[in-house]
């Protein structure tokens, strides 16, 4: 490389993760999707290939890839490993996409990484260009970037959550050992398919030969696609609800106590500190997928790996209380399959007199679709929109809202700081009441900093015997309270609605 080039480089390296951000972001839309894996795979090829240096769960689906790739990275960690953790987005704080050993990398980390990585990601920018074509995408390069942090912590798995899809997203780029689908609906319809079938086969990218698939109850199409991807490849694809399952939860003050028959074992009265019917399928899919990734799924867990890594695992903006007096609650729903999911969890858990929500959504979302599954569950509705770009300005995104609940129910505020606010004043009419704040990751992450919430995912202090057990008793006393306990979701919840 040549002086100019490294002064060049020198010059536009960031000294601070505000400027990376900038930089990255700089690239190209976050959302901008290349239907290509070279790009990154040449800079990954300069740098040796980091991705080969640590095993990986890869895992992808429409909605609980997060929650699921955490859960599953607490049981690793309570099994001794080292863990990275790769997520998008992020809500407050650009580190939380890259987490090492149960917390965000460090801005010296961050930093660093980049400037080791920065000249070959722009090596390869001008190859691409020479050949007209795009440079590395925010996300493609944010891909090199977690690659190389995790190689250099360095990490012995990494739980790796798809951008977008899953055959042509960047992280495909590297193999998964063990592939995991969340469950499968209607999302990024311009980019990954009108249908779920042309989705799920975007999905099922992600299984590699001589890797273990499982997956979460999906649609007959996406179960089809999925099924036919395995046969392929002549992998084996586990299934919830045949070669796993809950078998038994009961709701609990903070989160719920579960069962679950593994693929090669069963875990009973796990303390899971996460609200909500899905996160119990999420849970029971990262039991199986830590099952298939230390022991093929032939070999149970011990106790001293589930047990601690249920009780200790967090997902930040997922049913997350942010706030009390009057109790606010952040949500990163943003379809109508995540909107039903949550008024189930508010209704099931909560039982709020007056329900307030604040509710702001990016425009490529189905923002009717998801305005219509939270009827029922809310009773006012305060719309907004965050800061983004995307963000659908808060009265076209009203009018819809009143299509749905009514004039009486909606009221409008373009900021989302006032939104909360006003929220705060409706909740406060009626003795218990709450707040749930949700819609997209940009409006809950403004919510987040504002109730100066801890977003870092690092997983609590639950790793003793002890903690472990007092976490369980906690859990187990609350369910016992509830008279509702015996049966947390009613038979007549459809099963395509269980996520």
């Amino acid at each position: 490389m040549t002086d100019a080039r490294n002064a060049t480089t020198a010059a536009l390296a960031p000294n601070s993760v505000e400027q990376l951000t900038e930089q990255l972001y700089g690239r190209a839309p976050e959302n901008r999707i290349e239907p290509r894996l070279d790009a990154v795979a040449r800079v990954l090829d300069l740098l040796g290939d980091p991705q080969k240096s640590y095993r990986i769960i890869h895992i992808t689906g429409t909605n609980g890839k997060s929650s699921t790739a955490r859960i599953a990275a607490s049981m690793l960690a309570s099994a001794g490993l080292r863990v990275g953790v790769f997520t998008s987005p992020h809500l407050v704080r650009f580190n939380e996409r890259i987490v090492i050993d149960g917390s965000p990398i460090t801005d010296e980390r961050l930093l660093g990484t980049w400037e080791d990585v920065q000249p070959f990601v722009e090596m390869v920018d001008e190859q691409l260009r020479g050949e007209g074509r795009a440079a590395l995408t925010f996300f493609e390069a944010l891909t090199v970037l977690a690659f190389a942090a995790f190689a250099d912590a360095p990490v012995d798995v990494i739980c790796l959550e798809v951008g977008v899809g899953g055959e042509w997203d960047s992280t495909n780029t590297a193999d998964g050992d063990v592939a995991v689908f969340a469950p499968i609906a209607l999302d990024h319809t311009k980019v990954l398919g009108s249908t779920i079938a042309e989705i799920a086969h975007t999905k099922a990218g992600i299984m590699k030969p001589g890797a273990i698939a499982v997956t979460a109850a999906q649609a007959p199409e996406a179960m089809r696609e999925l099924q036919a991807k395995a046969d392929a490849l002549g992998i084996t694809l586990k299934r919830a609800g045949t070669d796993f399952e809950v078998s038994g939860a009961q709701p609990a003050v903070g989160g719920q106590v579960i069962d679950v028959r593994g693929l090669a074992g069963t875990y009973r009265d796990l303390a899971l500190p996460l609200y909500g019917e899905h996160q119990a399928q999420n849970a029971a899919l990262a039991i199986a997928a830590v099952e298939a990734f230390l022991g093929g799924g032939d070999v149970p867990l011990g106790a001293d790996v589930v047990e601690p890594g249920i009780a200790s695992a967090k997902s930040p903006g997922r049913l997350q209380v942010v706030g009390t007096d009057p109790t606010i609650i952040i949500d990163a729903a943003h379809n109508p399959h995540g909107a039903r999911s949550l008024a189930r969890a508010l209704v099931e858990n909560f039982h709020f007199d007056r329900t307030v929500a604040v509710i702001g959504v990016l425009s490529d979302k189905d923002a009717k679709g998801f305005l219509q599954a939270l009827d029922g569950a809310v009773d006012e509705v305060v719309v907004t929109a965050s800061h983004s770009p995307r963000a659908i300005p808060a009265d076209d995104l009203a009018a819809l809202a009143v299509e749905v609940f009514g004039t009486e129910r909606v009221r409008v505020v373009d900021d989302v700081e006032e939104a909360l606010d006003e929220a705060r004043y409706l909740a406060r009419e009626v003795e218990h009441s709450g707040i749930i704040v949700t819609g997209s990751i940009t409006v809950i992450g403004e919510v987040a900093a504002l109730t100066d919430a801890d977003t870092s995912a690092v997983a609590a202090d639950a790793t003793s015997d002890a903690d472990v057990e007092a976490a369980k008793e906690a859990l187990e006393a609350s369910a016992a309270e509830d008279d509702d306990a015996n049966e947390m979701w009613p038979d007549s919840t459809e099963p395509g609605d269980r996520f």
